[in-house]
């Protein structure tokens, strides 16, 4: 979840570490620092607490110059964040390492270290590593060398970068279940956590796969993989514009994000829509065969990715006729689990690089599931290269932490899983899957429709102003929408915020209702309608302020402290993903109208990479 940048060059590189720790803020940090080996040949470092602002303006003050460096975000896991737990760190002077992840026995090599003599500055897991290191390079001066065999002794997660004085033509990398790419220039190469990282500076990218270890110099850069052989990782092209990393005319990331979701739907929809169908083989070449075998299927993820696993179970056991369990990953690794026969794992993530659901994915090999499915916005994540099938959510990149429209192409790609698995397995009803392309091909529309209610609910948002706590309310499959509205208010503007099957109101939340907690509800026109009524007549009955966001055609309209948003009215199975648009919008407003930083919100990080 933190950022890495590296660089060696034939000019000054501070400023393109820096620029690379900018285009990284949306991973989430509360520290930044950067190393370079200077022209007095000498490791010279800067950390600051807070914004790489922070870094940038000490930077300005007491400029470091060098052709080598390193640079750093970090997001607080070991140790408070203060500048001398903030990357890089050093051993003696001489070695400076940046890392992300987390070292499990490092407790363990911290007391073999500090009876070796190894002073250490500082709390965090991180300065093992580069005290490990240093002893090392004793031995084995090599330093690619050195790094090998140091991280034998490492268990855990890491992507990480280190450069020596006693070598500053290099600086070498690990990879093991926290991602690094490597950036080719003309007389210079780069290192990041993120190629968005490097746009500034290449265009072709060179990803390390899972325990490579890399040395980069201005002219050539050597890869060996886990069993320490050489090997050539193939050069991508990066075509999609940099213009993703800017906020064009938009305020926040977010709300581009937000309005940009018509575009992104429409995307991850190309090619998989046949006339009246959804084309098996997008989900890949075995997929058919594979899905002809599925008796049960299994999701898990995290976060807004569990949200919109628990749409899918309410699709693939009504449309599909398939069972259905999902599950958050961090508990389904941790349990002892038992698999249904001929069960599809179906693993859901913006960035891949989940590490709660990758280690699901991996103990799921262990346990006989039939196969596995990614569902995932990043095509060369570790989550993707691991699974037997794929569906990229084409979302482009995502900046804000609090994910929008990452959600609403993993909705898509969800409904076509089920449209797949029912046409394949024929258990969908006659006539169900056409119809539901058809309203597929026209979901971009009805989200811009959606996304024209944005004054609307601007003025909503002002209820919210002063307000601490809110319930969110839905039914069916509009449940786990109204818990991803809660987490966005909770994100973002951190007004707590809970959701509960409307249902449920009476059988304990009831009890918090009043005046001062809005209830905030979703209602689609459908059979489940009346009875959502129902339940809000027990909401204003204790005093508590309404906001639903009702079919066009519910026949629901404003009252006294109920405010009804009407919303274009759309086939019940695609409803969750239109009525997702209006609670993004509410969450943006209200977060402004707080006063908090929307896309950076704190303690929250972009790609969860550490448990």
């Amino acid at each position: 979840m933190c950022g890495i940048v590296g660089a060696v060059a034939e000019r000054n590189i501070t400023a393109i570490l820096i620029e690379g720790l900018k285009r990284l803020e949306y991973r989430g940090y509360d520290s930044a620092g950067l190393a370079v080996y200077t022209q007095q040949g000498e490791l010279q470092r800067l950390r600051r607490i807070g914004k790489v602002a922070e870094l940038e303006a000490a930077n300005a003050a007491e400029p470091l110059v060098g052709q080598l460096g390193i640079a750093h975000t970090r997001w607080a896991t070991h140790g408070a964040p203060t500048e001398g737990n903030a990357h890089p760190h050093f051993s003696g002077n001489e070695v400076a390492v940046v890392h992300n992840g987390i070292i499990e026995n490092h407790e363990e090599l911290r007391e073999e270290l500090k009876g070796l003599g190894y002073v250490f500055a500082s709390q965090t897991d991180t300065e093992v590593i580069v005290h490990l290191i240093h002893h090392t390079l004793k031995t084995i001066p090599d330093l690619a060398d050195a790094l090998k065999a140091a991280i034998k002794r490492l268990h855990g997660a890491y992507g990480l970068a280190l450069v020596s004085v006693k070598q500053p033509d290099r600086l070498v990398a690990a990879r093991s279940g926290s991602p690094l790419v490597i950036g080719l220039g003309l007389g210079e190469n780069f290192l990041a956590s993120d190629q968005l990282a490097l746009r500034q500076v290449t265009d072709r990218f060179m990803y390390l796969e899972e325990g490579d270890i890399a040395e980069i110099r201005r002219d050539h850069v050597k890869i060996w993989d886990q069993a320490g052989n050489a090997v050539q990782r193939e050069t991508v092209q990066y075509h999609e514009g940099a213009e993703a990393a800017d906020k064009g005319t938009y305020r926040h990331f977010m709300l581009k994000e937000i309005h940009e979701q018509p575009t992104v739907v429409q995307r991850t929809l190309e090619g998989r829509l046949g006339k009246d169908h959804v084309m098996v083989q997008a989900f890949g070449p075995q997929a058919a065969e594979l899905f002809a075998k599925v008796r049960n299927v299994q999701i898990v993820a995290c976060g807004t990715s569990y949200h919109a696993g628990m749409v899918a179970r309410y699709w693939l056991e009504s449309l599909a006729g398939i069972p259905c369990q999902v599950e958050v990953a961090s508990e389904f690794r941790y349990r002892k689990v038992v698999v249904q026969p001929d069960t599809l794992f179906v693993s859901i993530s913006q960035s891949g690089e989940t590490a709660d659901t990758l280690a699901a994915l991996r103990n799921a090999k262990e346990l006989g599931f039939l196969g596995s499915l990614a569902i995932c916005n990043v095509g060369i994540s570790s989550l993707v290269r691991e699974s037997d099938l794929t569906l990229l959510t084409l979302a482009g990149p995502e900046i804000g932490v609090a994910s929008t429209k990452a959600f609403t192409t993993q909705l898509v790609s969800l409904m076509l899983l089920t449209l797949a698995l029912g046409q394949v397995r024929g258990t969908l009803e006659a006539g169900v899957e056409a119809e539901l392309v058809e309203e597929l091909r026209r979901l971009p529309a009805r989200l811009g429709e959606a996304l024209a209610m944005d004054a609307t609910v601007e003025k909503i948002a002002e209820l919210f102003a002063d307000k601490h706590h809110t319930l969110f309310l839905g039914r069916g499959a509009q449940y786990p929408v109204a818990m991803e509205g809660a987490l966005k208010l909770k994100e973002i503007s951190y007004i707590h915020a809970e959701a509960y099957p409307a249902g449920e109101l009476k059988h304990g939340p009831l009890a918090l209702v009043d005046n001062d907690m809005p209830v905030v509800t979703v209602a689609p026109n459908n059979e489940l309608l009346e009875k959502l009524k129902s339940n809000l007549q027990e909401v204003r009955a204790r005093g508590g302020e309404l906001v639903v966001f009702a079919d066009e055609q519910a026949g629901m309209s404003n009252g006294e402290g109920t405010h009804v948003v009407k919303v274009p009215h759309i086939s019940d199975a695609l409803a969750p993903i239109l009525y997702t648009i209006p609670l993004q919008l509410l969450s943006y407003y209200v977060a402004v109208l707080k006063g908090t930083d929307v896309d950076q919100p704190r303690n929250l990080a972009k790609s969860v990479t550490v448990e």
